[in-house]
């Protein structure tokens, strides 16, 4: 069959489907969430088979130790995905939510009913877990979805979407609410991005040159953030043991997170105080410190920061540093070269707190707390789909919610407009 048209079925039958889910029941979707779930521990030797496949592949591709570590699903891998997905029919549901309803002067309320997107579209690179995860997300949000994941994955992913076929069956629930697309053909991506007739939204989720080949080419709407230079910025007015502890969390936590700080940036009056002291902190963790040459005369050890490295997510253990002048130059600097994904101040001035609140542009700002917070989980939201430093329609880490909409309802009785 040629690819264009297994991708127009593909995408014929996730609308047909996306129409079903808006009659199926927070009961019936919670039954097929914890049926696959199910489903992935009684299937956990045929998944590792299909993995070891994968695996081999990956070998014999000369792929390196962290792709293979990212592609292995390993025992524990394995019943997170089934945590995750119980953990999400735990959730509640949005889908149906109605709020803000009033009377208007005519005797009509109007107000607002929560409601799926439709169909989603992800491409996604690499860890066949995201296969459960997402899956899981758009049902209990109550949309198709359409997975495309990485060639490297094909068997994993293919033998992940058997156990959730097996638990929409529980449920009663077709299984075209989610298809894996079962080719590695390149050109079905390519095809994915131009399906505006039946997908809703695209979200990427993998390497930068993914994302802007999604943003670029895609004829349908895209939920996505391209990097994540995250900032933490110690003020005149911070509490040096409180900011020393929330700058190493933020870089030493995790290295290889979207939400770890890349930059540090210092008011020139407290850097004697915290500058050494989180210096010392960064070098028994390992992290190589590239600063500005105000930072390198208190750090002689620091290699001088290059213009590209301010605007560069490491994803590793480098960081680079900037004494600033005021809260003024911190802002200006995260404006320049910021992502607009998480930025924090460490203050114990309200005063300031405010106006960085206010001023910097990103889709989480903070005040006296790690950018390691910048997660679904940690925000009350329980699983997520990814995080979007754009503006619309979602912001921030992207749950349940962030993969709905909302549409105006009107409630009369026989009311007319005179």
């Amino acid at each position: 069959m040629k690819i264009e048209v297994y991708m127009e079925d593909v995408g014929r039958r996730a609308r047909a489907a996306s129409r079903i889910l808006t009659s199926t029941t927070t009961r019936e979707k919670n039954t097929a969430l914890s049926a696959t779930a199910d489903a992935i521990l009684d299937n956990r030797s045929t998944l590792q088979e299909a993995n070891e496949k994968d695996l081999a592949a990956g070998r014999d591709k000369g792929l390196d130790d962290a792709l293979l570590d990212r592609l292995a699903l390993t025992e524990a891998r394995t019943q997170a995905m089934a945590d995750g997905l119980r953990e999400i029919a735990a959730l509640p549901d949005p889908v149906g939510e109605i709020t803000d309803l009033t009377y208007r002067p005519s005797g009509i309320q109007v107000g607002y009913m929560r409601v799926p997107l439709g169909v989603i579209g992800i491409i996604y690179e690499s860890r066949p877990n995201v296969t459960a995860d997402a899956a899981g997300l758009c049902l209990k949000s109550g949309n198709a979805t359409i997975l495309r994941g990485g060639s490297e994955a094909i068997h994993s992913n293919q033998a992940i979407r058997d156990c959730i076929h097996v638990g929409l069956g529980v449920a009663g629930i077709p299984g075209d609410v989610v298809q894996v697309i079962n080719t590695t053909d390149r050109a079905a991506v390519g095809e994915l991005l131009r399906m505006d007739r039946y997908v809703d939204i695209l979200i990427p989720r993998g390497g930068k040159s993914l994302i802007e080949r999604v943003s670029n080419e895609s004829t349908i709407p895209v939920i996505k953030h391209l990097d994540g230079i995250c900032h933490v910025y110690i003020d005149d007015w911070a509490e040096p043991e409180k900011a020393i502890e929330v700058a190493d969390n933020a870089k030493t936590q995790r290295f290889g997170t979207c939400n770890t700080m890349e930059t540090l940036l210092v008011s020139s009056s407290i850097t004697p105080d915290v500058l050494p002291q989180l210096a010392d902190r960064y070098r028994q963790a390992g992290v190589e410190l590239r600063g500005c040459p105000e930072t390198c005369a208190y750090l002689p050890d620091a290699i001088p920061a290059t213009e590209e490295d301010w605007a560069t997510e490491y994803l590793a253990p480098i960081l680079s540093i900037r004494v600033v002048d005021d809260l003024d130059a911190a802002i200006d600097h995260i404006e320049t070269y910021g992502s607009h994904h998480t930025d924090t101040i460490i203050t114990e001035d309200m005063g300031r707190a405010r106006r960085f609140l206010a001023e910097v542009d990103s889709s989480s700002v903070m005040v006296n707390a790690s950018t390691r917070f910048a997660d679904g989980f940690e925000y009350g939201l329980g699983a997520e789909i990814g995080i979007s430093t754009d503006k619309l329609h979602a912001r921030g880490p992207v749950g349940l919610e962030g993969l709905t909409s909302r549409k105006f309802i009107v409630l009369g009785d026989g009311h007319i407009r005179r």
